[in-house]
């Protein structure tokens, strides 16, 4: 399962209607939600005490009070401030000066622009987490959501390639924590009787740190899915496993994409036992027409079948695709037709608003 490929650019992209679709809310969705999340990014960072960075949040505190109402603005201002700031290699900058002043750095290798980049990213904490429901079939309630990061770039680049990037400069696991720490503070505003699906890598899940910053987000354990974002190496099972267990056994579930499992083992896929098996866009597009992705996807059942997984579908587009992956047994599944990510709490609200009204109407919308 991928990280999701949408930039902040795309939060603005308009609803879908139909059944499952998010219930319409007043005014530009879009514009609310990204500017709700600005809004407490400049908060927490004008919160810190840091000397170090005094600089910085001077800067960022001038840009806000002289755009009070265009958080967003503010926010790719102070990236390329900073980040201009971090390519510089000409000392210290007085206090006054403006980064726009600055002469234009020297060219630098790619690594060390790309290490800048995600530097300014973690100190600056640039990130949001949008949520996309994840609805039961056939009834279309929502059981759970998954947490998806967005980043505030200037560049309209996609959350997989900032991460790619992160991993080539050696600051993967740094950024995976940030956008996890991020996705924890969200789901505290998500019902409770929702599950939250995590996405992190196999060495990440590994990663000793993970129990204690799972335990301090206050979060049931049962509510929490851990959606392994890669094939897990064969080399890193054992420690795989062995990281996850205790959690495990207090209700954390896994969750892997079916067309990584499939280039695995079954042996490989036994000693993982995952909970959940989700099929990605490459097995569900065009499903409704084609008994060649009907016979994968088949097969994918009786696999997860046979290690007592549930199984589901995501990138669910078109109502003939719902149609048939709810035909061939599948018990839950994501998509645009089901409800697009969102960052803001009114929406996921209006998800459990458009259950009601369905459930009062006798059943889902045409």
């Amino acid at each position: 399962m991928s990280w999701d490929d949408n930039s902040l650019h795309a939060l603005t992209n308009s609803l879908p209607t139909g059944w499952g679709a998010q219930a319409a809310l007043p005014g530009n969705v879009g514009e609310i939600t990204v500017r709700w999340q600005a809004r407490q990014i400049i908060t927490e960072l004008l919160a810190e005490t840091d000397p170090v960075s005094e600089w910085p949040r001077a800067q960022l505190r001038a840009l806000f009070e002289a755009h009070p109402d265009n958080p967003e603005h503010v926010l790719l201002e102070h990236l390329t401030a900073t980040t201009e700031l971090a390519n510089a290699e000409n000392g210290a900058i007085p206090v006054g000066v403006s980064a726009r002043n600055l002469a234009a750095p020297e060219p630098v290798p790619f690594t060390r622009r790309s290490r800048n980049r995600i530097e300014a990213i973690l100190v600056d904490k640039m990130l949001m987490t949008a949520f996309q429901p994840i609805r039961r079939l056939p009834e279309g309630h929502v059981i759970g959501v998954e947490a998806l990061t967005r980043f505030v770039s200037d560049d309209g680049a996609s959350a997989d390639h900032w991460f790619s990037e992160a991993e080539s400069v050696g600051l993967g696991t740094d950024l995976e924590f940030a956008a996890l720490h991020r996705a924890l503070a969200a789901a505290q505003a998500v019902p409770d009787h929702m599950f939250i699906a995590l996405n992190l890598t196999p060495a990440t899940c590994a990663d000793p740190r993970i129990p204690g910053l799972l335990e301090h987000s206050q979060l049931a354990m049962d509510r929490i899915v851990i959606d392994l974002n890669g094939a897990v190496p064969l080399e890193q099972y054992a420690s795989l496993t062995s990281a996850i267990a205790p959690l495990r056994r207090r209700g954390l579930r896994i969750a892997v994409n079916g067309a990584e499992v499939g280039f695995t083992s079954m042996d490989q896929v036994l000693e993982l036992h995952p909970d959940i098996i989700k099929l990605d866009r490459s097995f569900i597009a065009g499903i409704e027409d084609s008994p060649g992705q009907r016979l994968r996807a088949a097969a994918m059942g009786e696999l997860a079948r046979h290690v007592d997984a549930v199984i589901g579908a995501q990138g669910v587009e078109t109502p003939g695709e719902l149609e048939a992956v709810t035909e061939l047994g599948m018990t839950a599944a994501q998509g645009y037709l089901l409800g697009r990510p969102s960052v803001h709490p009114l929406d996921w609200n209006a998800w459990i608003r458009s259950e009601s009204e369905t459930a009062a109407s006798g059943g889902p919308a045409s």
